[in-house]
């Protein structure tokens, strides 16, 4: 006579095998067939150029090439912790993240609730275009802008010494640049970083929000107590593959409003900035290589870490 078992017996894992996973590819060819494009691209954009991180150990001599060239072991990291500015441009990079991350995931979070609100689906639309427009206009055309509305002649400075005001001085004058800069941020990253957040919302189960209705709930209530509970999830989640950057400095956006300015570097000169002026200026691509190389090792570390105390506190929220 058998013996029945109190608990559940947990189905066997399926163990496909070479032949099987063959099987599985060919079954379902069409679907992964729509991921070559993308297979291909990160593997040509994202893995193959992760060949020349051999630079960073080297003495590059583009005649010798990358095998040809002698290696220097961690020779090429000492001159960015050897530089007397380190500490300024590590602060600012991380300052200037620290505040666009959170910046942006506050605003991205207030239109998208916003946005969803809206019921009126053609003005829906038109207000998410709008939002969502600045995200493709390039840095160098805004930079020419802010020229006409911040420089010495422009518009904003205009007004106020017309007005009885001191000249702000801004292109001088480092302490503008962290709000200048934040604001810019999110002018264009708002709009576009509520696509994720509209998705999620619109995703819920609705009848939350009718039991609520039936219970007497305001849409106030709704959205703090249904909405941004459920919304943390997707926050955390974004946020931590955003702390895998918060290494790396807005190169496009810094360079194209400050340039070569050295009296804002203060405030704004960070890695990206620093490893871009010291390739032109010292001409050594392993220098450079090594800089770029020890972002992406704290980016990777700090993606762990950030995922590791989610894991611990918010387990719903963790990447992996």
């Amino acid at each position: 006579m058998k013996k029945t078992r109190n608990k559940a017996e947990k189905p066997p894992k399926e163990h496909l095998g070479f032949v099987g996973g063959l099987q599985e590819l060919w079954k379902h060819k069409l679907l992964y067939l729509m991921t070559l494009p993308t297979i291909i691209w990160v593997l040509i954009f994202c893995y193959y150029p992760m060949y020349g991180v051999l630079i960073a150990f080297k003495d590059f001599s583009y005649k010798k090439g990358i095998w040809g060239s002698p290696w220097v072991g961690l020779k090429n990291f000492e001159f960015l912790f050897h530089y007397k500015g380190v500490a300024r441009i590590f602060t600012n990079t991380i300052f200037l993240n620290v505040l666009f991350i959170a910046s942006g995931t506050i605003l991205s979070i207030l239109l998208a609730l916003v946005f969803v609100e809206i019921k009126n689906k053609v003005y829906n639309k038109v207000v998410q275009t709008i939002a969502i427009f600045p995200h493709f206009v390039s840095w160098t055309v805004v930079a020419m802008f802010m020229s006409g509305i911040i420089g010495g002649s422009g518009v904003l400075t205009k007004a106020i010494v017309n007005n009885g005001g001191t000249d702000p001085a801004f292109y001088t004058t480092p302490g503008w640049w962290p709000l200048i800069l934040v604001l810019l941020k999110i002018w264009q990253g708002a709009g576009y970083g509520t696509i994720v957040y509209v998705a999620a919302i619109t995703g819920f189960d609705q009848e939350m929000y009718e039991a609520a209705r039936v219970d007497g709930a305001t849409r106030l209530q709704q959205i703090t107590r249904i909405t941004l509970p459920l919304l943390k999830t997707t926050a955390i989640m974004l946020t931590i593959m955003s702390v895998g950057k918060i290494f790396n400095g807005d190169f496009g956006m810094i360079y194209a409003l400050v340039g070569d300015n050295a009296s804002l570097y203060p405030s704004t000169d960070v890695i990206d900035t620093f490893v871009y002026r010291a390739l032109r200026q010292l001409n050594n691509l392993g220098m450079s290589t090594a800089t770029s190389f020890f972002q992406s090792i704290v980016g990777l570390v700090l993606v762990f870490t950030t995922n590791f105390i989610t894991k611990k506190v918010e387990p719903d929220a963790a990447i992996f």
